[in-house]
């Protein structure tokens, strides 16, 4: 089962129609091969974990399509997704100069009170920089260690305890206790929760009204995971990103955070049908599918929130969480879609 949502307007210009959230448009008038876009949502609907594709050419939504009952007014989880968003969150804060050092700054000179518990901690001397490109050189296995993380009293005692990793230091890995300690930072340098940062600098110039946010333990929005919006918002955040930190001719991101953010620092691990070199950014996934660079947020699942900057594309997914035996072939499948639909671009 699946509900295709129809944007109603009550003004028409050109053909171009205009609500809410987005300017519509026919997918034909802008280079996109619309036999090929019904069939991939279409077929989305045969992917039991799928639950929306939006697509976005020129600034125009040319595509969106909802599945599992799933419906525009949802708010789905990013799961990792909101990493990216807390990506653009330092890069705010770092124009405004509240993080001092930029991204050189460390652990122990940004949460100086928690480092004094635990001076030696191998975390204590890991720059910002580091933790957002994956590469802190600190042990974490998200596999084996979720569990404990979710349940952890205090993320940021955790994160410290962490042992520093004796065979590949300088490899790309996964590390949500070291990203959680973005919203701890952010609150200790802000003064204000990640959730309330969010709304005030991201959320509303975007006009991004709904959201759920996750909190730990210690009542801090979570920095790693947790955020959930509705999904024409989250491709609100990746156009945003796509128009190098404009939305709609309003700059919201730092154009030279946009670019920092997006270029790799190197080989990520993880791979997925059929993007190519894949690397990471600062929070961002970085790579090639059909020829073409692209990058991406990328959730647990299948949520992708994904652009290709030479095509004016962008694509979001929203997808359930599955058991981790299904996680790979989910993953791919809609990665498959959304290749598709970026082979159909012209």
């Amino acid at each position: 089962m699946f509900a295709v949502c129809v944007c109603l307007a009550s003004i028409v210009h050109g053909g171009v129609y205009m609500h809410s959230d987005w300017l519509s448009d026919k997918p034909e008038k802008h280079g996109l091969d619309a036999r090929i876009l019904a069939d991939v949502l279409e077929e989305g609907a045969q992917e039991p974990g799928l639950r929306s594709l939006l697509v976005v050419r020129n600034g125009l939504l040319v595509g969106e399509r909802y599945y599992g009952g799933a419906s525009a007014a949802d708010l789905q989880p990013l799961n990792s997704i909101t990493k990216s968003v807390s990506s653009v969150l330092v890069g705010q804060a770092l124009q405004r100069g509240v993080i001092r050092g930029g991204v050189s700054a460390t652990v122990r000179e940004l949460l100086p009170e928690a480092v004094a518990m635990a001076p030696d901690s191998p975390a204590a001397n890991v720059t910002v920089a580091q933790i957002l490109s994956g590469r802190a050189g600190l042990s974490y296995d998200w596999q084996v260690q979720y569990d404990e993380l979710i349940s952890a009293p205090d993320l940021v005692s955790m994160a410290l305890a962490l042992p520093a990793d004796p065979i590949t230091p300088r490899a790309w890995t996964y590390n949500d206790p070291l990203i959680g300690l973005i919203s701890p930072i952010l609150l200790r340098v802000e003064g204000a929760d990640l959730a309330d940062i969010a709304a005030r600098d991201l959320f509303t110039p975007l006009g991004i009204e709904r959201y759920e946010w996750t909190r730990d333990n210690a009542d801090r929005s979570l920095s790693y995971a947790g955020l959930a919006l509705r999904p024409r918002d989250l491709m609100k955040v990746i156009w945003t990103m796509a128009e190098k930190g404009k939305w709609r001719g309003r700059g919201v991101i730092p154009e030279e955070w946009v670019g920092d953010s997006t270029r790799s620092r190197g080989a990520a691990s993880w791979r997925v049908k059929p993007v190519t070199d894949i690397g990471y950014g600062y929070l961002w996934f970085t790579g090639f599918l059909h020829g073409h660079a692209v990058v991406w947020g990328w959730g647990y699942g299948g949520q992708f929130a994904l652009w290709v900057p030479i095509l004016r594309l962008a694509v979001a997914s929203a997808a359930v969480s599955p058991p981790a035996e299904q996680l790979a072939a989910q993953t791919d499948a809609i990665m498959a879609l959304i290749a598709r639909l970026v082979q159909a671009a012209r």
